[in-house]
């Protein structure tokens, strides 16, 4: 017999009873949210080098001052968001731009968390991946699942792309890209983004080469998903910058 884990509170009712100015009343156990939570985690789909992120062991570097008021205003905006959500920000998304290894999925991963924690449906999406799998679909030897999946990043309540731009541009990505974030700003879905692009709006200013080697960073986020998902994306997404932040790769091998 497998033996099962039933809660001490409500013994695995899932309700307990309380007592509110001397009189006893039934309401929810917490137990329920954390099975829940836990699996909304596993539905995630949240890659495991990522498995550990949260704001708890999130950097901000104190040892460089600059650096440590511009990773700290991003943690804040993450944090408020997270906490707030759905009802504390006009924008209902997240846009996360900023050189590579500056932490942006880190932080990206730690709202998922948290809003999972409080019972949000949410799903994590390499940006890349998600175009192939859709493109695979259209194969009819593919089944079903890549179709699936692209239905339950239209559907679900957060959807988050990391890696936005990191695909050449084509009509069809465009078109594509342009379809599912005009689906989720249409129907008020939360969006979590991530990238390596730049945007003027964002202050920034276009580097020949790219950053660190990484030649996507040299371009503009409207060169890489078109200009009209671009200005949907600003439109329901709040931009938190970690520009300027040096490669957290390269500080762990100093």
């Amino acid at each position: 017999m497998v033996e099962t884990n039933v809660c001490t509170v409500c013994g695995g009712t899932g309700w307990k009873i309380v007592d509110k100015d001397g009189l006893e009343g039934a309401e929810r156990c917490e137990c329920l949210l954390t099975d829940r939570t836990g699996r909304l985690l596993t539905k995630a789909a949240i890659p495991p080098m990522y498995k550990n992120a949260s704001f708890d062991n999130f950097s901000t570097l104190p040892e460089n001052p600059v650096t440590h008021r511009s990773l700290q205003t991003a943690v804040s905006v993450a944090a408020v968001y997270s906490r707030e959500f759905p009802f504390g920000t006009k924008k209902q998304g997240l846009l996360f731009i900023g050189d590579p290894g500056t932490g942006k999925t880190h932080l990206a991963v730690s709202v998922l968390k948290r809003l999972m924690a409080r019972g949000f449906e949410c799903v994590f999406f390499d940006y890349q991946n998600l175009l192939e799998r859709l493109r695979s679909s259209y194969d009819s030897a593919s089944g079903s699942a890549h179709r699936e999946a692209y239905q339950f990043a239209l559907d679900c309540e957060v959807l988050m792309l990391d890696d936005l731009g990191a695909h050449r541009v084509s009509d069809w990505v465009e078109d594509t890209v342009t379809s599912l974030i005009t689906y989720r700003y249409n129907n008020n879905k939360a969006l979590i983004a991530t990238t390596n692009l730049r945007d003027a709006e964002a202050g920034d200013a276009p580097i020949p080469g790219g950053v660190g080697g990484d030649v996507g960073s040299r371009y503009y986020l409207t060169e890489r998903i078109g200009s009209r998902a671009r200005s949907r994306l600003f439109e329901m997404c709040r931009v938190v910058t970690t520009r300027g932040v040096d490669d957290y790769r390269l500080r762990k091998g100093r």
